[in-house]
């Protein structure tokens, strides 16, 4: 139950930083792996700083977001993110994100992330 409380106040910490774009590195491993955004690339991008590169271009379509739902086991976590986005285009949505992670020696290890890629793919120009 140890890992569970660890993984959970990773995620807290994570979740507020994030909801405010500020603050939400500090529980992130230098290591991290993500995968998201592109289910036809499932190697993932590694590192802290390629992380961060990824956020800072998402953080510019969704302008807040809650979490809906948060399963923890051990090190592993399931989280139902719900985010508002505005698009450059001027399309505003709300949607839903399923976000896996991994935790892993205190922080957070890896991500993947499901949603519909098909309406990112309309609303944000090449």
């Amino acid at each position: 139950m140890e890992n569970s409380t660890s993984t959970k106040q990773l995620l807290e910490t994570y979740y507020k930083g994030f909801a405010q774009k500020e603050g939400w590195e500090s529980v992130i491993s230098d290591d991290f792996k993500f995968i998201g955004g592109d289910m036809t690339k499932t190697a993932p991008i590694v590192g802290k700083a390629a992380y961060i590169e990824v956020i800072k271009r998402f953080s510019r379509v969704f302008q807040t977001m809650r979490v809906k739902e948060m399963i923890i086991e051990g090190e592993n976590a399931c989280v139902i993110g719900n985010y508002d986005y505005t698009f450059p285009n001027g399309v505003s949505i709300n949607g839903d994100v399923a976000e896996i992670w991994k935790a892993k020696n205190g922080k957070l290890d890896a991500l993947t992330i499901f949603f519909d890629t098909h309406t990112f793919d309309k609303n944000i120009p090449k």
